[in-house]
């Protein structure tokens, strides 16, 4: 069943602090567009059936990306693509959005995203596994 895109844009901006939907609308546009060009087949249908329809349209027809881009990178292309965005900001874009993103598509689903994309994906969905360094802690923005 698909979230609602009201319920899934609360979640995105209390989770990134935005002071507006619209922001938290902007940072999700960005965030999908770019984690489409990234997924495959039956993984990235799968998904796009539990985004909201106006997200799974943005999930299904992607930024073409050449090459997967690391977790670092990824956020680095969508502080690129959010107007007057930092590295930092964009960090906080992305954990906000994927992180919300995981939870409308459940453990498993998110644990079949995280095999296609590059290790230290699972950070910014929020879903650190257990590989990862426990010294690590988001920085707030």
């Amino acid at each position: 069943m698909a979230m609602l895109r009201e319920a899934f844009l609360d979640q995105v901006q209390e989770r990134g602090e935005y002071p507006t939907r619209s922001e938290a609308d902007r940072a999700a546009r960005a965030v999908l567009a770019l984690l489409g060009a990234h997924l495959v087949g039956e993984v990235r249908a799968e998904l796009a059936a539990r985004l909201p329809e106006t997200f799974a349209l943005i999930l299904l027809n992607p930024l073409q990306a050449a090459e997967p881009l690391s977790a670092e990178r990824f956020v680095r292309a969508t502080a690129a693509w959010i107007e007057g965005a930092t590295e930092q900001t964009a960090a906080w874009d992305v954990g906000a959005v994927l992180s919300v993103t995981a939870d409308a598509a459940g453990d498993e689903l998110t644990r079949g995203i995280l095999l296609q994309l590059p290790p230290g994906y699972d950070m910014l969905f929020g879903r650190p596994q257990d590989t990862a360094d426990p010294e690590y802690s988001p920085q707030r923005r």
